[in-house]
């Protein structure tokens, strides 16, 4: 436990990948990185997209909205109409480590978040 920096006797049980990931046969000084156990939501967000736009300064505004509570943004769809014109579907997932998000909360937060994105990076929202 303490080379790794693992705070949980009963995680040295766990089969939560989550967990299991972080470590490889043979491999000393890596140091345990926690994980929430607490359940994600995900939220989807569709939009025609510009030349101007990229991922990383999507990942950026949904950071700056949501902070911490995003565990991660994923393209699941990526579309193009006979128009040439693209639509890319994103994936957000909210996750506290310190408790379970409500849906108001979420809500609220994905409703900034489709603000944001759709003032500063000029997108179409669908």
């Amino acid at each position: 436990m303490v080379l790794f920096g693992i705070p949980d006797i009963w995680l040295f049980w766990s089969t939560d990948e989550r967990f299991t990931s972080q470590f490889s046969k043979g491999q000393l000084g890596v140091k345990f990185k926690p994980f929430s156990k607490y359940p994600p939501c995900y939220k989807d967000k569709s939009f025609w997209i510009n030349e101007l736009f990229t991922e990383n300064n999507l990942c950026d505004v949904v950071r700056g909205v949501a902070g911490d509570l995003v565990e991660g943004v994923q393209l699941i769809d990526n579309f193009t109409n006979k128009k040439g014109m693209t639509s890319q579907c994103y994936r957000i997932a909210y996750r506290s480590m310190e408790r379970s998000l409500t849906d108001e909360e979420i809500n609220e937060l994905q409703w900034n978040v489709r603000e944001q994105v759709q003032s500063k990076l000029k997108v179409v929202l669908r």
